[in-house]
């Protein structure tokens, strides 16, 4: 997490710069035209374009909050991530994510489920009242798929 921590701080400084360059440039660039205009009504003035201004430098701020979000995530763990470790194995990295059902069919049920309710906002709003109550059979099959048959416990 520190390499994480690292380089979005590098990059919040990056787009900084980079928002003050384009914002120089910009005027820089604008002010032949402003004189020029003001002499011949031939000659259109452009105006300021600051939207790009504005994107650049939100890119920054959003690298700013992920830096600092990691930083402080990385001061509450305590220790550091495998990742961080020259010593660390793969397998340090990889941890138990969870048991999951390989023979389950509620997945893909509910995956057509959810396609039907977007065809159904997409085409026609009546194919949403055949996929919702399919997608909530669904996730109450797979919720309770452990409570009944040979699995139950």
């Amino acid at each position: 997490m520190r390499v994480n921590a690292n380089l979005f701080w590098i990059l919040t400084a990056f787009f900084w710069l980079a928002d003050a360059i384009y914002i120089v440039w910009m005027l820089l660039a604008n002010q032949d035209y402003v004189g020029a205009g003001a002499q011949s009504a031939l000659v259109p003035v452009r105006p300021v374009e600051w939207v790009g201004a504005v994107g650049i430098g939100l890119a920054g701020v959003l690298s700013l909050l992920i830096a600092f979000y990691v930083t402080i995530s990385r001061r509450a763990q305590g220790g550091e991530l495998p990742e961080d470790r020259l010593d660390a194995e793969i397998d340090d990295g990889d941890p138990e994510v969870g048991y999951f059902s390989p023979w389950s069919w509620w997945p893909m049920v509910l995956a057509l489920g959810a396609a039907l309710v977007f065809l159904g906002i997409a085409v026609g709003i009546w194919i949403c009242f055949i996929g919702a109550p399919l997608a909530f059979i669904a996730i109450i099959g797979w919720y309770y798929e452990y409570y009944r048959n040979n699995f139950a416990r």
